[in-house]
């Protein structure tokens, strides 16, 4: 789908959708705004449930001032306009009130986006606004001061968080990263001390490592349209469920032994369809497409272990918690968790992209998930349903793990019922 072509009504409607779908606004918090060339300001109107908006609530103020639509428009007009002036590069404006992020606020802090390389290079630095009155010009002029200092991201003291971009896309993608962040930073602070990434650690995920040769396919067969729903499939469920974000995960799924698919770089997975997933044949790539910067990994991987079929590599803010610490993840907490996760061997972070074989050869039968420091969790499977399993019970299992932290100390599992484990329920898999 390419969101660009629709209406300013109906992408507004779209993200805020998204926004009020996954926590971060109430039914009556937040507004977004898309200035067009000519002057012209959408935006979503004031007063109006959040969760049930529609195309025909959003109001049109035009250049000349006059409102168009019925309702009034958001009481936080005043500061959209104060930073569309002071930063004409922008062309949408997102403002939400996250439960992760309003933390940060009231305490006057900001979230570390240094800690994974895809949200420093998403949110980049990171500014914070002065508290002012809801609707009130001096809130407009401390927003857009600090969007003023090059700030495409900005919390908001005591209130919450403003971003801007290109697009309205593009705003909340940097809301949604920020999120994650703060979401898993707060997460991380009751495991331990949080470890970050210099610029010089952060510039190899700039190296485009997905730069294959191109080739055309002649035809795709019934397999190849079948996993490329799968494969679509799974990065939905994954964003519905919070295991992925519209920035970062990947799913890729082997067709044979020469070929596989895979999720593309740069495009926003909330709107994934089949058309973009990737296919990679004999080391190329589908011509005019180009694949994740994870793509020589998950190579390696189907290279190296012919009964993989599946491999996700994502972000979500539990195991990240133990990836940006890391600490060690213990899975001996339940049988559904040890029987699916195994051990947790932790790689060392920069390893993907300087030995993606190192990675690759770290995996085996009884080693189906690693923590990739600062980065991801990598989990492979039969299929993508069964990778897709393994990533859930991982994030289901790293938050109870953490929340049983501020209760007492974990009971693994004893030695004995894990051996009962390994000889009934894993040495005995097909």
């Amino acid at each position: 789908m390419h969101f660009d072509m629709l209406h300013p009504r109906d992408q507004l409607v779209a993200v805020m959708n998204r926004i009020y779908h996954n926590g971060m606004t109430t039914l009556s918090g937040g507004n977004l705004s898309i200035l067009e060339e000519n002057g012209d300001i959408w935006i979503t109107p004031s007063g109006i449930d959040k969760g049930n908006l529609t195309p025909k609530d959003i109001m049109w103020v035009r250049a000349d001032g006059i409102v168009e639509g019925p309702h009034k428009p958001s009481v936080e007009l005043p500061f959209h306009k104060a930073i569309y002036a002071r930063r004409p590069d922008l062309r949408a404006i997102v403002h939400a009130h996250s439960a992760a992020l309003v933390s940060f606020s009231i305490v006057g802090e900001i979230p570390d986006t240094s800690t994974i390389p895809q949200a420093r290079r998403v949110c980049g630095l990171v500014g914070f606004a002065s508290y002012g009155p809801p609707g009130s010009e001096l809130l407009g002029k401390h927003i857009a001061k600090t969007f003023a200092e090059s700030y495409n991201v900005v919390v908001l003291e005591n209130h919450g968080i403003a971003t801007g971009g290109s697009d309205i896309l593009t705003a909340f993608q940097r809301l949604e990263t920020l999120d994650f962040c703060a979401r898993t930073e707060l997460q991380a602070r009751r495991l331990g001390d949080i470890h970050t990434l210099s610029e010089t650690q952060l510039e190899p995920f700039d190296v485009q490592y997905n730069l294959l040769p191109e080739f055309t396919p002649t035809s795709h067969t019934s397999r190849e349209r079948e996993l490329r729903q799968q494969v679509v499939a799974t990065v939905h469920r994954a964003i519905d469920r919070y295991l992925m974000i519209s920035t970062e995960g990947v799913v890729s799924a082997r067709i044979d032994n020469e070929n596989f698919l895979i999720t593309p770089t740069g495009l926003d997975r909330g709107s994934l369809t089949i058309e973009d997933i990737v296919l990679i044949s004999k080391g190329r790539r589908e011509k005019d497409k180009l694949p994740s910067r994870s793509v020589r990994l998950h190579s390696a991987i189907y290279d190296s272990h012919p009964d993989i079929h599946c491999v996700i590599t994502a972000q979500s803010p539990n195991v990240l918690a133990y990836a940006i610490t890391h600490q060690n993840f213990d899975t001996r907490i339940i049988p559904e968790s040890y029987i699916l996760l195994r051990k947790i061997p932790e790689i060392t972070y920069g390893t993907q992209f300087s030995n993606p074989q190192m990675v690759a050869d770290a995996i085996s039968d009884h080693t189906p998930v690693l923590l990739l420091q600062n980065d991801a969790i990598l989990v492979v499977g039969n299929n993508p349903l069964h990778a897709f399993d393994r990533l859930e019970v991982a994030e289901f299992s790293a938050k109870s793990l953490i929340n049983a932290s501020s209760i007492g100390p974990l009971t693994p599992i004893p030695d004995k019922e894990i051996a009962y484990l390994e000889s009934e329920f894993i040495q005995k898999r097909p």
